[in-house]
Order: structure tokens, then sequence, then C-alpha cells
């Protein structure tokens, strides 16, 4: 589970057209890749992919969330947050939110996923539009203790079919880049 966030954190999400902090040319390719990142982990583990949901449940919101989801300012949803592993290690750290009425009356039960991919959810289902990408440098304080480290690159994008809009946070940790690096160096 995440530590508790500080009211006064919120991070910069931006578009890449408004980053002057850019990452190497690999990373940036990762954040800002439009595909499945379920697909692309899976492909660079060999198969060797998987999910560990860390909690989930209904709860107030973020500021950023809520504004990114265009609603009042502590408004509750449903939270999901998970670790993407590759080969047994946590590569990306996973926040997943849904307003609680657009998600009720939404047909999408994020409830009952347990260890199946969101990613591959959203991604196989058409009618799901994919808004902007955006990357932040991701807040310490909302990774759970185990990865809690400053300086992370992190990309957001919402996805929505008619009323129901779920924002995808996904934090790109050092065991992924370590990976990506590797597979490029085999």
């Amino acid at each position: 589970m995440t530590q508790h966030s500080p009211a006064f954190v919120t991070p910069d999400w931006l578009e890449r057209e408004q980053l002057t902090d850019t990452p190497t040319p690999v990373f940036f390719g990762w954040l800002f890749n439009q595909q499945s990142l379920t697909r692309r982990l899976d492909r660079l583990s060999d198969g060797g992919f998987d999910i560990v949901p860390l909690s989930e449940g209904w709860q107030a919101l973020r500021d950023d969330e809520c504004a990114a989801l265009g609603l009042p300012a502590a408004s509750e949803g449903w939270v999901r947050e998970v670790y993407l592993r590759g080969n047994g290690e946590n590569w990306v750290f996973a926040r997943s939110v849904a307003a609680r009425d657009a998600l009720q009356h939404g047909g999408l039960h994020m409830d009952e996923l347990g260890t199946r991919s969101l990613g591959a959810l959203l991604f196989s289902d058409p009618a799901f539009d994919r808004g902007t990408l955006q990357v932040c440098h991701y807040p310490q304080s909302w990774l759970p203790d185990a990865d809690a480290v400053s300086g992370l690159w992190a990309r957001r994008s919402q996805f929505s079919r008619g009323a129901l809009s779920v924002l995808v946070a996904e934090v790109f940790l050092p065991a992924l880049w370590n990976a990506i690096h590797n597979k490029d160096h085999a």
C-alpha cells in the first residue's frame, strides 16, 4: 500500500511538448509509447510477466486525479494499485482510478480483476479511447515503501468510454530500466 500523501504534494503532469527535462531516448520511447504496456512488458520478460495486486477499494481520489477526471476535489472513486512484474521483479507500480458514479454505471468491474491486467481489458475493448499521455517525476511519498525512490518517471493517460473514464498512472521502477538496458546489450 502506498504511503499517505501530504495534501501539498502535486506533481506537474506534462505532455510531450511541455517537457524541458527530457529523459534519454530509450526512456522517452517507453514513456510515450501508445501500445499496451502489458504486452510490451510480457515481451520484454519473455513471458515472465505477472501482476501483483497491492490494494483496491473505494477511497477519496487525489487532487490531481480529480482534476484529470473533471471531478470535484476529494471525490470518491475506485482505486487499484498493483505491481506489473517481469521475471519476479517489480518493474512498474500502477495506480488506476475511476469515479464511483461513472464506474457503477459504466459496466467495468475493476473490483473483479484480481491478478488480471486492466490494461489488457482496456486495449481489448475498441470502445475505449485513450487520451493524451502525460509524464512527471512521481512523488516518492506516493510509492509503496519498498520502492519509495525520488525522481522516478511516471506516465498517465485517461481511457474513456461514454461517461466512464479510467485514469491509469504507471511508474517505471529502476528494475525495469535495468531489464531494458540488459536486453539492449545482450
